[in-house]
């Protein structure tokens, strides 16, 4: 066996440094984490300085188990986890198994070794300067870890007895669930506010343009000095006839820089932009873009590690892509000097560069036969971003023109790029934003008499705050500084898998089952979900990080004022946390209305239930709302005779028995179409079209649940020639058209009875 053990956290990764290392190292992955915490209660002791109970995660115990096998071979281990405060804490995990076990003894040395690369002069530079673990690193992590399990563990619980099972709290998640609450709620308080624009369109020569009324009367036009179509006619009457001059032409040269490359969150935040990804996707694919690739000539690691806070790059990557520069572009397009760039993120981290690629000349065209679809089009857009910081900047001529009409001032603006510098690369998406103006203008000058094309108004209704997509809301947690960029994708799936949010055209949208989550925790536990006690303890754990800071003393503070809160919170009912009462008596008792929380969301219901069982959807106006149940004239229930009630169920109207719950008879509101059919398994029944609950038609039995055939495609009395199945059904597809087929999938007999469209 070798005599040197290098062990990393993913599989994919040893693969590519086996390449660099040789035959003299033995590399073995630990497939991440090794161990966690016990998860029930008392896992981490509040009363003995936090001290944690561990275990070795399950699914990786044997993985485990070979690297303690490997060791006992082994002279030199190198512990090469990733190059973050998680991979410190795997590599003191793992020391820590092996201690438990007694292999780490004075005949072998165990070092840690980082690597912000997949190179081999990288990885090679790494192996030949290891250090010791860094024990400032390892309990920044064990204080994140036990704060997050500190909060999970004692407000999830409260959750299951206030509100109901399965649902979680979280000191990061918590906070980002707020800032979606908060938004939607601005949504439902805004009011749309009417108001008009007046606009001016001319020519000169053949080219059209446009201008918008700016001053009137010696005065600027603020957005509601027109407030509706009135105010804008009359503007318009005092305008018409009148000639239109040009009074000033201002013209500027503009510049516009490009964007930094890439750290973690502007990484995820553009990959939603551009390439429509998830933050969750994004990550898991430059994962494999750090991790390595073969490109023909071997396994290689196109980025550098994708979990960094820094916007600086390292000088021999400045210039190798200066050299890339100036080989393929003119020299214009060079800067002078190398492009610096300062980070804006609150708490941000910069012991790493900037995600990159590992080398410029691995063009995207070169490796794209290499990589996935997902691959390929988050290398180029980093490949791209990387480049063209590096850039000089693109040049714009800008040019304002006022035109004078009557006692109006009309403002025309237009912006021609006259040098693209990093433009010709990349340029920055941006949320929410609208385009800039680049239209171009036709060359005017003062006291230039200009025709009047037309003079109109444009009417305009102020919008609400959009909601957050999922670069925008990676880009808020940034600026409050909550959580780490390495957390923002798993914050957002585990909002997403604890259904507190939806994602409806790309947007969030928080659920009933979220927004009483978080009206629960902002009125009992407001400290936790504040933005910046959030971010201050980010910073405390960067102190801890640093060795600024004793992690112990940090947990103290916090648990101390914490277990007291959610000791006074045991106390609540129920009721006080999922109802609120609203101004509004229950039409048919008298008693308070409140709005409720049940399984299936959040309803309008009586106070005085279960004596009263009054309710009604939430978005359903009282006036709406039956009191009293609509009677099926001249039918009673088949099977206990009792009078039937159309009622509204969860997919729509339907006609139940009025002696619900002892009587469960129901049966569809429309009778269903009957194909005449005779059904093919019982004979008894005819096959009759139905609906499922997503819509979709079907035909089934109509002596169910008797009888469970059913069949997707519409059915037809003839027996199928091929396995003499009674009936036969109609299906009709893009590529073969319509044809009979039979509904015995093991025969397969199919006939065309019409070819597809053209």
């Amino acid at each position: 066996m070798p005599a040197n053990l290098l062990i990393v956290e993913s599989p994919s990764k040893a693969k590519t440094l086996q390449k660099y290392l040789g035959k003299d190292f033995q590399i073995l992955a630990s497939y991440g984490h090794v161990r966690g915490l016990v998860r029930k209660d008392g896992s981490v002791d509040v009363d003995h300085d936090f001290k944690m109970k561990y275990m070795v995660i399950e699914r990786n115990k044997k993985h485990v188990d070979a690297i303690c096998q490997a060791v006992k071979d082994a002279q030199n281990v190198y512990l090469a986890t990733d190059p973050d405060r998680e991979g410190e804490a795997i590599s003191w995990h793992i020391m820590e198994i092996l201690k438990g076990k007694k292999l780490v003894t004075a005949d072998r040395t165990f070092k840690r070794v980082v690597f912000h690369e997949i190179t081999e002069t990288a990885v090679l530079n790494a192996v030949a300067n290891p250090r010791d673990i860094d024990s400032h690193l390892v309990n920044a992590q064990q204080a994140r870890s036990a704060l997050d399990y500190l909060v999970g563990f004692n407000l999830s619980p409260l959750l299951w007895r206030k509100i109901r099972q399965g649902l979680s709290a979280g000191r990061v998640q918590s906070p980002a669930l707020r800032l979606i609450c908060e938004r939607e709620l601005e949504i439902r308080a805004f009011t749309s506010q009417e108001y008009w624009s007046l606009h001016l369109d001319s020519h000169k020569g053949r080219q059209k343009f446009s201008a918008k009324l700016t001053e009137w009367q010696g005065r600027k036009l603020e957005q509601f000095d027109l407030p509706n179509e009135a105010a804008q006619a009359d503007v318009l009457r005092e305008l018409e006839g009148k000639p239109a001059r040009v009074v000033t032409v201002e013209k500027k040269k503009k510049s516009r820089s490009p964007a930094a490359p890439f750290t973690t969150s502007t990484l995820q935040q553009e990959a939603v932009r551009k390439l429509g990804m998830t933050t969750d996707r994004a990550m898991r694919t430059a994962q494999q873009l750090y991790e390595g690739i073969d490109i023909g000539s071997g396994t290689a690691g196109l980025i550098t590690y994708m979990r960094t806070d820094s916007v600086a790059l390292a000088n021999e990557a400045l210039f190798e892509l200066r050299d890339y520069i100036g080989q393929n572009f003119d020299k214009d397009y060079l800067p002078n000097s190398p492009v610096t760039y300062r980070n804006k993120a609150k708490n941000a981290q910069e012991a790493h560069e900037a995600i990159r690629p590992t080398s410029v000349f691995n063009t995207p065209d070169k490796v794209k036969p290499f990589l996935t679809p997902d691959q390929f089009k988050l290398y180029q857009m980093i490949w791209k971003r990387t480049l063209a910081c590096q850039m000089a900047p693109a040049k714009f001529d800008t040019v304002a023109v006022d035109i004078a009409v009557g006692a109006g001032t009309f403002r025309a603006t237009g912006q021609t790029l006259v040098f693209p510098g990093f433009i010709a690369v990349y340029q920055e998406d941006a949320d929410d934003v609208e385009d800039e103006d680049e239209a171009r203008l036709p060359v005017l000058e003062a006291n230039d008499e200009l025709p009047v094309d037309k003079l109109y108004g444009e009417q305009h209704f102020t919008q609400p705050p959009p909601r957050f997509t999922e670069a925008s809301l990676v880009k808020s947690l940034e600026e409050f500084g909550i959580g780490r960029p390495s957390t923002y994708a798993s914050i957002i799936k585990t909002l997403k898998d604890r259904e507190y949010v939806i994602l409806d055209k790309k947007r969030f949208t928080p659920t009933d089952t979220g927004e009483v989550v978080n009206k629960f925790l902002t009125e009992h536990f407001t400290q936790y979900v504040d933005y910046n006690f959030t971010a201050k303890l980010e910073d405390q754990l960067d102190d801890i990080s640093t060795g600024e800071r004793e992690w112990v003393p940090v947990l103290h503070d916090f648990w101390k004022k914490f277990h007291k809160q959610v000791e006074e919170k045991q106390a609540l009912s129920r009721k006080e946390v999922t109802q609120e009462e609203i101004d509004e008596l229950c039409p048919k008792c008298g008693q308070k209305l409140a709005i409720r929380f049940g399984k299936r969301g959040r309803f309008i219901g009586c106070t005085a239930y279960p004596e009263c069982d009054y309710a009604r959807n939430m978005n359903e106006d009282a006036s709406d709302a039956p009191t009293e149940p609509e009677v099926v004239e001249g039918r009673t229930c088949p099977e206990c005779d009792s009078p039937l009630h159309i009622k509204k169920g969860r997919y729509g109207k339907f006609i139940g028995c009025s002696a619900y719950p002892k009587c469960k008879h129901i049966e569809p509101l429309e009778k269903p179409r009957d194909t005449g059919v005779e059904c093919p398994e019982c004979h008894k029944g005819s096959l009759i079209e139905r609906k499922s609950r997503y819509g979709k038609l079907f035909y089934s039995c109509n002596t169910y649940p008797k009888c469970k055939y059913a069949t997707w495609n519409p059915p037809v009395a003839e027996p199928c020639p091929k396995c003499g199945w009674p009936i036969l059904t109609i299906k009709t597809t893009k590529r073969r058209g319509t044809e009979k087929v039979c509904p015995q999938k093991e025969c397969g007999y199919s006939e065309v009875i019409a070819p597809p469209e053209q």
